[in-house]
């Protein structure tokens, strides 16, 4: 009986949260739902006594309590495993020439590495200036547009793509601000460019900038999908 009170409160959780998705309320919409459900629990030992007295159906008592403990108990699982696979994503890093002639290719690589992120696709090339425009094509309003892409398409460029939770921002954080000379130390801009011209790297700043960039300088056969012996290290839970 408890299995099956466990999967209904699973289910109802489900829909609770589903519905929290339309609303531009997202986080608090989530929050609601699993206090509901902490609340609720509170209250089931007022609901049982007044239900069925001191001398009412003990069975019929134990499963309003299974049920309604088993409801916060599954809002917090479902939160937790639909967070974690959330955050799972991947991100477009691109060393500039001005990296690559420096030699610092191994040094950006290793910085992502001992956080834990995982390279699925990499390639080195010299884009045509056609291709800087599209990849910078957000930009083509701003004055240094075109000092931009030729400057990517001046020399070698070592594309990759990156795969982990929260790869996105946290990337940009390793990466550090645009202009080197505002950046934290300890981040890649921070430590080894000196001037905004020269900043050696480029990412990926959100989801969607993220995949148009991954579509642009990768096939989709060029990202390789495989499992780490190290997340299990990195990771909590089972993957």
């Amino acid at each position: 009986m408890s299995s099956h009170i466990c999967k209904s409160a699973s289910r109802v959780v489900r829909s609770l949260l589903s519905a929290s998705k339309t609303s531009r309320f997202f986080t608090e919409g989530r929050a609601v739902a699993a206090a509901t459900a902490v609340s609720l629990n509170s209250k089931v030992p007022l609901l049982a006594s007044s239900a069925y007295g001191n001398g009412g159906s003990a069975n019929a008592s134990r499963g309003w309590l299974s049920g309604m403990f088993a409801l916060p108990m599954a809002a917090y699982m479902v939160q937790d495993q639909e967070a974690h696979a959330a955050q799972m994503e991947r991100t477009f890093i691109a060393i500039k020439p001005d990296g690559v002639q420096r030699g610092l290719i191994a040094e950006i690589i290793s910085r992502f590495e001992r956080k834990g992120f995982k390279l699925v696709a990499i390639k080195i090339l010299v884009p045509s200036k056609e291709f800087a425009q599209k990849h910078y094509h957000d930009l083509k309003d701003r004055p240094f547009f075109y000092g931009l892409c030729a400057f990517l398409s001046s020399g070698p460029v070592v594309a990759m793509v990156w795969e982990g939770e929260g790869v996105i921002k946290y990337g940009r954080k390793l990466i550090g601000a645009t202009d080197p000379q505002k950046s934290e130390p300890g981040t890649i801009r921070g430590d080894l460019p000196v001037v905004v011209g020269r900043n050696i790297i480029h990412g990926s700043d959100g989801p969607e900038t993220a995949k148009d960039e991954i579509n642009l300088w990768f096939k989709p056969q060029e990202l390789v999908s495989y499992k780490s012996n190290a997340e299990k290290w990195i990771y909590e839970g089972n993957r």
